[in-house]
């Protein structure tokens, strides 16, 4: 981490004020696999802690695998907590690796790039979701989430940047460490808010 945070402190002064206000970022680390991806599912457009406390009610009341996610009914994905759309989604996802159309533990892998085509051909996953498990899980050192609303948010406040095409641009220079930019910047986003999150 290091390195990434040594090149970054070159590349733009929010950096080291970011660090010196509230200190190193974690560095997020989910393990790679279904349960992962189900959920991120859970966690797009609400927020992280309840996302989690609806995956722990699943975990509660049954096994989360395809096998099973597969065949609960729809009413039990509701009492649990679980919108019908994003239902859906984790019914697809778990027919995708039963019927052998995506294998999760060749994703490690693979190159960023591949994964991203791979995961998405499923409905349900986009490229927030794509991200996120590519940089919690598989490390990638390279990757700025633009659909991420925190992201955007921080960039907006610190670099006074509101077009998306724009920040695309200005994030470049941070590469090939744009990752643990995206870690800095959501350690200032949260703790800005004093909140604190577990990944």
């Amino acid at each position: 981490m290091q390195e990434a945070i040594d090149y970054l402190l070159t590349k733009n002064p929010i950096f080291q004020q970011i660090i010196e206000k509230y200190g190193l970022p974690t560095i997020p680390k989910r393990p790679q696999g279904f349960e992962t991806l189900v959920l991120l599912i859970l966690e797009q457009q609400v927020s992280i802690d309840s996302a989690k406390a609806t995956f722990l009610k699943i975990k509660n009341y049954t096994i989360c695998n395809p096998e099973t996610m597969s065949v609960l009914a729809d009413e039990e994905f509701r009492m649990l907590g679980v919108s019908r759309q994003k239902t859906k989604y984790i019914k697809i996802l778990s027919e995708a690796v039963l019927d052998k159309k995506l294998a999760i533990e060749s994703l490690a892998s693979k190159s960023a790039k591949e994964v991203r085509e791979e995961l998405i051909k499923l409905k349900g996953i986009g490229n927030w979701t794509i991200d996120i498990y590519l940089m919690f899980c598989l490390q990638e050192p390279d990757l700025i989430p633009l659909g991420d609303i925190a992201v955007i948010n921080t960039i907006k406040e610190l670099l006074n940047i509101h077009d998306k095409e724009e920040m695309e641009i200005h994030t470049e220079q941070w590469s090939p460490y744009r990752s643990y930019a995206t870690y800095l910047l959501w350690h200032y986003y949260l703790n800005k808010r004093n909140r604190k999150i577990t990944y």
